[in-house]
C-alpha cells in the first residue's frame, strides 16, 4: 500500500520533513524554513498535516531501525531539470536506501 500516492510533494520530502519534527523537537516554522533553505518551499500548515498523518507510521518505522541508518550512509548527487532550469539534488542514504536528508541547489556546491 502507497500511503503517500496522490500528494504534491514526493515522499523522500514529506519523510524529512516529519523526521526533522519528530527527531529534533523542531516547530512547523523551523522546518519550513529548514525545508526551503534546501530549496523546497512548503507551507508550514502543510507541514502539520503531514505529522498528523504520517508522524506515528514513520515512528513506529524508525523505532525498527533502531538508530542503524546513522552509522552506515551514503551521498548521492543528481543533476534534474525543474521547469526548464538544471539543479543539483542531493540526497544522503541509509544502508537500507531510505532518505535521511536532501538538498536541492542551483548551482553546484563544492564544500
Amino acid at each position: 500500500m502507497n500511503h503517500f500516492k496522490g500528494k504534491q510533494f514526493q515522499q523522500d520530502v514529506i519523510i524529512v520533513a516529519v523526521g526533522y519534527y519528530l527527531r529534533y523537537n523542531l516547530s512547523y516554522r523551523e522546518v519550513q524554513e529548514i525545508l526551503y533553505d534546501r530549496g523546497i518551499n512548503v507551507s508550514h500548515t502543510t507541514i502539520y498535516r503531514w505529522v498528523q498523518e504520517y508522524g506515528k507510521l514513520l515512528y513506529q518505522i524508525w523505532k525498527k531501525k533502531n538508530k542503524k541508518s546513522f552509522y552506515s550512509w551514503k551521498m548521492d548527487e543528481t543533476y534534474i531539470k525543474i521547469k526548464g532550469k538544471w539543479h543539483y539534488l542531493y540526497r544522503a542514504i541509509d544502508a537500507d536506501g531510505l532518505t535521511l536528508d536532501i538538498w536541492l541547489r542551483k548551482k553546484r556546491d563544492t564544500q
